[in-house]
């Protein structure tokens, strides 16, 4: 492959990465609202691939599977370009709910004001916003 061939599919590629930011930006602001993060693991332009991995508070989160199937389904009716989207919460391995769903053990929420027999001070203040 050629130079500038390279260098349109690095453009295309990085044009398309800052449409599904801005997808994610605009249609799911609870995310951050919240104090979660959505992060573009990985995008295939031949493939029409992405990855999408939802961290911060969405990884114990009871609703992440229901915002990774809104993800899943709305992005690929926005932006044309991507025809699947592969997302989870990178707790798959930890008993928590992922891309697929699924019920495990293991990592509990917390919630703003939520006590914990701990040892710590019994406050939890839940996560700091990113912004």
């Amino acid at each position: 492959m050629s130079t500038d061939a390279q260098d349109a599919d690095g453009d295309a590629e990085d044009e398309l990465r800052e449409r599904v930011t801005n997808f994610l930006r605009r249609n799911f602001p609870q995310i951050q609202m919240h104090g979660g993060s959505a992060a573009i693991q990985h995008i295939d332009i031949e493939t029409g691939e992405a990855s999408v991995q939802l961290g911060g508070a969405c990884s114990g989160c009871g609703i992440s599977p229901m915002t990774i199937q809104a993800i899943k389904s709305r992005m690929v009716k926005d932006i044309p370009e991507i025809t699947k989207v592969h997302a989870d919460t990178g707790m798959e391995g930890m008993g928590g709910e992922g891309a697929e769903g699924g019920h495990g053990g293991g990592m509990e929420p917390s919630f703003p004001g939520e006590t914990t027999d701990d040892g710590t001070d019994g406050r939890d203040e839940g996560p700091q916003a990113p912004f």
